[in-house]
Protein backbone atom coordinates (compact mmCIF):
# COMPACT_ATOMS: atom_id res chain seq x y z
CA UNK A 1 0.00 0.00 0.00
CA UNK A 2 2.95 2.48 1.07
CA UNK A 3 4.20 1.59 -2.64
CA UNK A 4 1.20 2.47 -4.35
CA UNK A 5 0.72 5.89 -2.14
CA UNK A 6 4.54 6.94 -2.91
CA UNK A 7 3.97 5.87 -6.98
CA UNK A 8 0.72 8.33 -6.52
CA UNK A 9 2.52 10.64 -5.18
CA UNK A 10 5.18 10.86 -7.78
CA UNK A 11 2.72 11.29 -10.68
CA UNK A 12 1.16 13.82 -8.94
CA UNK A 13 4.36 15.58 -8.72
CA UNK A 14 4.97 15.13 -12.54
CA UNK A 15 2.01 16.28 -13.70
CA UNK A 16 2.17 18.93 -11.90
CA UNK A 17 5.78 20.03 -13.61
CA UNK A 18 4.61 18.89 -16.91
CA UNK A 19 0.98 20.32 -17.11
CA UNK A 20 1.51 24.08 -17.57
CA UNK A 21 -2.33 24.72 -16.05
CA UNK A 22 -1.46 22.35 -12.50
CA UNK A 23 2.18 24.68 -12.39
CA UNK A 24 1.16 26.14 -8.60
CA UNK A 25 3.99 29.02 -9.22
CA UNK A 26 3.83 31.77 -11.89
CA UNK A 27 5.16 30.87 -15.23
CA UNK A 28 6.76 27.45 -16.47
CA UNK A 29 8.06 24.66 -14.49
CA UNK A 30 11.69 24.29 -14.57
CA UNK A 31 11.20 20.95 -16.65
CA UNK A 32 9.09 22.71 -19.38
CA UNK A 33 10.87 25.64 -19.41
CA UNK A 34 13.81 23.02 -20.03
CA UNK A 35 11.80 21.43 -22.78
CA UNK A 36 11.02 24.79 -24.64
CA UNK A 37 14.70 25.61 -24.99
CA UNK A 38 15.23 21.59 -25.88
CA UNK A 39 12.19 22.42 -28.86
CA UNK A 40 13.89 25.77 -30.05
CA UNK A 41 17.33 23.89 -30.48
CA UNK A 42 15.69 21.01 -31.87
CA UNK A 43 14.29 23.37 -34.60
CA UNK A 44 17.20 25.00 -35.26
CA UNK A 45 18.96 21.80 -35.92
CA UNK A 46 16.30 20.66 -38.27
CA UNK A 47 16.63 23.71 -40.08
CA UNK A 48 20.40 23.43 -40.08
CA UNK A 49 20.27 20.09 -41.31
CA UNK A 50 18.89 20.71 -44.96
CA UNK A 51 22.16 23.21 -45.15
CA UNK A 52 24.70 21.26 -47.24
CA UNK A 53 27.31 23.94 -46.39
CA UNK A 54 26.98 23.27 -43.18
CA UNK A 55 25.89 19.58 -42.58
CA UNK A 56 28.39 18.02 -44.76
CA UNK A 57 30.95 16.43 -42.73
CA UNK A 58 28.84 16.83 -39.77
CA UNK A 59 26.16 14.15 -40.47
CA UNK A 60 26.88 11.75 -37.58
CA UNK A 61 27.17 15.20 -35.19
CA UNK A 62 23.41 16.21 -36.98
CA UNK A 63 22.78 12.86 -36.29
CA UNK A 64 23.40 12.21 -33.16
CA UNK A 65 21.74 15.48 -31.71
CA UNK A 66 19.01 14.43 -33.52
CA UNK A 67 18.48 10.87 -31.68
CA UNK A 68 19.20 12.11 -28.39
CA UNK A 69 16.38 14.98 -28.73
CA UNK A 70 13.91 12.28 -29.77
CA UNK A 71 14.88 10.10 -27.03
CA UNK A 72 13.96 12.90 -24.40
CA UNK A 73 10.55 13.87 -26.59
CA UNK A 74 10.02 9.84 -26.08
CA UNK A 75 10.44 9.98 -22.35
CA UNK A 76 8.35 13.08 -22.44
CA UNK A 77 5.66 11.70 -24.33
CA UNK A 78 5.59 8.43 -22.27
CA UNK A 79 5.64 10.34 -18.99
CA UNK A 80 2.70 12.62 -20.35
CA UNK A 81 0.84 9.46 -20.66
CA UNK A 82 1.71 8.35 -17.44
CA UNK A 83 0.36 11.29 -15.95
CA UNK A 84 -2.82 11.49 -18.09
CA UNK A 85 -5.24 9.77 -15.00
CA UNK A 86 -4.05 13.23 -12.79
CA UNK A 87 -5.27 15.65 -15.28
CA UNK A 88 -9.31 16.38 -14.83
CA UNK A 89 -10.65 16.59 -18.16
CA UNK A 90 -9.38 13.13 -19.05
CA UNK A 91 -9.30 10.71 -15.62
CA UNK A 92 -13.60 11.06 -15.88
CA UNK A 93 -13.04 8.83 -18.66
CA UNK A 94 -12.82 5.05 -18.73
CA UNK A 95 -9.28 5.52 -20.51
CA UNK A 96 -7.86 8.52 -19.46
CA UNK A 97 -4.75 7.64 -20.92
CA UNK A 98 -6.26 6.36 -24.31
CA UNK A 99 -8.17 9.45 -24.57
CA UNK A 100 -5.17 11.55 -24.22
CA UNK A 101 -3.21 9.80 -26.27
CA UNK A 102 -5.87 10.99 -29.20
CA UNK A 103 -5.73 14.43 -28.76
CA UNK A 104 -4.15 16.56 -31.34
CA UNK A 105 -1.08 18.02 -29.10
CA UNK A 106 -0.25 14.36 -28.21
CA UNK A 107 -0.06 13.12 -31.39
CA UNK A 108 2.13 16.23 -32.52
CA UNK A 109 4.11 14.52 -29.43
CA UNK A 110 3.82 11.14 -31.07
CA UNK A 111 5.22 12.50 -34.76
CA UNK A 112 8.30 14.90 -32.58
CA UNK A 113 9.84 11.58 -31.72
CA UNK A 114 9.50 9.67 -35.23
CA UNK A 115 12.00 11.33 -36.79
CA UNK A 116 14.76 10.15 -34.18
CA UNK A 117 14.08 6.77 -35.19
CA UNK A 118 15.84 7.84 -39.10
CA UNK A 119 18.46 9.90 -37.64
CA UNK A 120 21.07 6.79 -38.69
CA UNK A 121 19.10 5.23 -41.19
CA UNK A 122 19.69 5.66 -44.88
CA UNK A 123 16.46 7.03 -46.16
CA UNK A 124 15.69 7.75 -49.75
CA UNK A 125 15.74 11.25 -50.04
CA UNK A 126 11.75 12.03 -50.53
CA UNK A 127 11.53 10.48 -47.31
CA UNK A 128 14.73 11.90 -45.43
CA UNK A 129 12.94 15.16 -46.62
CA UNK A 130 9.45 14.41 -45.24
CA UNK A 131 10.64 13.51 -41.96
CA UNK A 132 12.94 16.91 -42.26
CA UNK A 133 9.87 18.88 -42.44
CA UNK A 134 8.03 16.82 -40.05
CA UNK A 135 10.82 18.07 -37.33
CA UNK A 136 9.79 21.47 -37.70
CA UNK A 137 6.26 20.33 -36.24
CA UNK A 138 7.97 20.11 -33.13
CA UNK A 139 7.78 24.11 -32.58
CA UNK A 140 3.23 22.95 -32.58
CA UNK A 141 4.64 21.61 -28.76
CA UNK A 142 5.18 24.75 -27.74
CA UNK A 143 0.93 25.57 -27.94
CA UNK A 144 0.67 24.06 -24.12
CA UNK A 145 2.86 26.22 -22.83
CA UNK A 146 1.26 29.66 -24.08
CA UNK A 147 -1.95 31.29 -22.94
CA UNK A 148 -1.62 32.57 -26.45
CA UNK A 149 -2.35 29.65 -28.13
CA UNK A 150 -5.99 29.43 -26.05
CA UNK A 151 -6.89 32.94 -26.64
CA UNK A 152 -6.21 32.60 -30.74
CA UNK A 153 -8.47 29.07 -30.45
CA UNK A 154 -10.94 30.82 -28.53
CA UNK A 155 -11.32 33.80 -30.46
CA UNK A 156 -11.75 31.45 -33.54
CA UNK A 157 -14.47 29.42 -31.63
CA UNK A 158 -15.86 32.28 -30.44
CA UNK A 159 -16.70 33.55 -34.24
CA UNK A 160 -17.00 30.05 -36.00
CA UNK A 161 -20.48 31.02 -37.84
CA UNK A 162 -19.18 34.00 -38.57
CA UNK A 163 -15.85 32.69 -40.14
CA UNK A 164 -18.31 29.95 -41.55
CA UNK A 165 -20.60 32.42 -43.16
CA UNK A 166 -17.42 34.83 -44.72
CA UNK A 167 -15.87 30.89 -46.35
CA UNK A 168 -18.94 30.35 -47.97
CA UNK A 169 -18.96 34.07 -49.23
CA UNK A 170 -15.79 34.09 -50.53
CA UNK A 171 -16.03 30.51 -52.12
CA UNK A 172 -19.45 32.04 -54.15
CA UNK A 173 -17.47 34.93 -54.67
CA UNK A 174 -14.11 32.95 -56.23
CA UNK A 175 -16.62 31.11 -58.40
CA UNK A 176 -18.53 33.77 -59.68
CA UNK A 177 -15.37 35.88 -60.37
CA UNK A 178 -13.98 33.00 -62.34
CA UNK A 179 -17.01 32.72 -64.41
CA UNK A 180 -16.72 36.19 -65.28
CA UNK A 181 -13.28 36.33 -66.40
CA UNK A 182 -14.36 33.38 -68.11
CA UNK A 183 -16.57 34.93 -70.27
CA UNK A 184 -14.83 37.86 -71.07
CA UNK A 185 -11.31 36.02 -72.01
CA UNK A 186 -12.07 33.09 -73.21
CA UNK A 187 -12.17 33.81 -76.68
CA UNK A 188 -8.82 36.20 -76.64
CA UNK A 189 -6.63 33.90 -73.84
CA UNK A 190 -7.83 30.32 -73.98
CA UNK A 191 -5.03 28.75 -72.93
CA UNK A 192 -5.73 30.70 -69.75
CA UNK A 193 -9.51 31.74 -69.33
CA UNK A 194 -10.41 28.38 -71.60
CA UNK A 195 -12.42 27.19 -68.70
CA UNK A 196 -14.03 28.45 -65.79
CA UNK A 197 -11.44 25.82 -63.83
CA UNK A 198 -9.03 27.56 -65.72
CA UNK A 199 -10.04 31.21 -64.88
CA UNK A 200 -10.71 30.25 -60.98
CA UNK A 201 -6.74 30.16 -60.45
CA UNK A 202 -6.87 33.91 -61.61
CA UNK A 203 -9.23 34.41 -59.82
CA UNK A 204 -8.01 32.56 -56.50
CA UNK A 205 -4.76 34.71 -57.05
CA UNK A 206 -6.49 37.93 -57.26
CA UNK A 207 -8.67 38.18 -54.91
CA UNK A 208 -5.99 36.49 -52.36
CA UNK A 209 -4.14 39.79 -53.09
CA UNK A 210 -1.21 37.63 -53.80
CA UNK A 211 -0.96 38.35 -57.62
CA UNK A 212 1.99 36.30 -59.34
CA UNK A 213 1.43 38.25 -62.69
CA UNK A 214 1.82 34.99 -64.66
CA UNK A 215 -2.32 35.39 -65.99
CA UNK A 216 -3.78 38.83 -66.07
CA UNK A 217 -6.70 40.07 -68.32
CA UNK A 218 -6.12 41.70 -71.70
CA UNK A 219 -9.12 43.01 -73.24
CA UNK A 220 -11.55 45.65 -72.25
CA UNK A 221 -14.25 44.11 -70.23
CA UNK A 222 -11.69 41.54 -68.82
CA UNK A 223 -9.76 44.81 -66.91
CA UNK A 224 -13.11 46.28 -65.70
CA UNK A 225 -13.99 42.94 -64.10
CA UNK A 226 -10.61 42.40 -63.28
CA UNK A 227 -10.29 45.64 -60.89
CA UNK A 228 -13.88 45.01 -59.23
CA UNK A 229 -12.56 41.55 -58.28
CA UNK A 230 -9.19 43.00 -57.35
CA UNK A 231 -10.87 45.48 -54.89
CA UNK A 232 -13.59 42.91 -53.83
CA UNK A 233 -10.84 40.45 -52.70
CA UNK A 234 -9.20 43.42 -50.24
CA UNK A 235 -12.65 43.72 -48.88
CA UNK A 236 -13.05 39.52 -48.32
CA UNK A 237 -9.56 39.52 -47.13
CA UNK A 238 -9.91 42.37 -44.50
CA UNK A 239 -13.50 41.34 -42.90
CA UNK A 240 -12.59 37.97 -41.47
CA UNK A 241 -9.38 39.92 -40.38
CA UNK A 242 -11.29 42.74 -38.53
CA UNK A 243 -13.52 40.09 -36.72
CA UNK A 244 -10.75 37.92 -35.82
CA UNK A 245 -8.66 40.85 -33.96
CA UNK A 246 -12.01 41.73 -32.40
CA UNK A 247 -12.91 38.49 -30.78
CA UNK A 248 -8.60 38.11 -29.98
CA UNK A 249 -8.98 41.48 -28.36
CA UNK A 250 -12.31 40.09 -26.37
CA UNK A 251 -10.52 36.43 -25.66
CA UNK A 252 -7.53 38.07 -23.53
CA UNK A 253 -9.76 41.09 -22.12
CA UNK A 254 -11.46 37.87 -20.49
CA UNK A 255 -8.14 36.47 -19.33
CA UNK A 256 -7.44 39.18 -17.31
CA UNK A 257 -10.48 39.75 -16.19
CA UNK A 258 -10.30 35.82 -15.17
CA UNK A 259 -6.76 36.60 -13.60
CA UNK A 260 -7.59 39.42 -11.97
CA UNK A 261 -10.75 37.86 -10.13
CA UNK A 262 -8.47 34.83 -8.63
CA UNK A 263 -6.32 37.58 -7.19
CA UNK A 264 -6.24 37.96 -3.61
CA UNK A 265 -8.76 40.47 -3.64
CA UNK A 266 -11.32 38.57 -5.14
Amino acid sequence: MGAVMALGALRQTAYRHLEPTAWPKKGLSPLNLFLVVLIFIAVAEAVLDTEPTISRGRERLFATVEFSIGIVFLVEYIARLWVAVENPEFRKYRFPRLRYALTPIAIIDLLAVIPALFAFSGAPSLLLRFFRILRILRLAKLGRMSNAWDDIREAFYDRRHEFSLILGLLVLTVLISGSLMYFAEADAQPDKFGSIPRALWWAIITMTTIGYGDTYPITALGRVLGGIIAIAGVMMIALPTGIFASSFTEAMDRRRLSKKGDGPDA
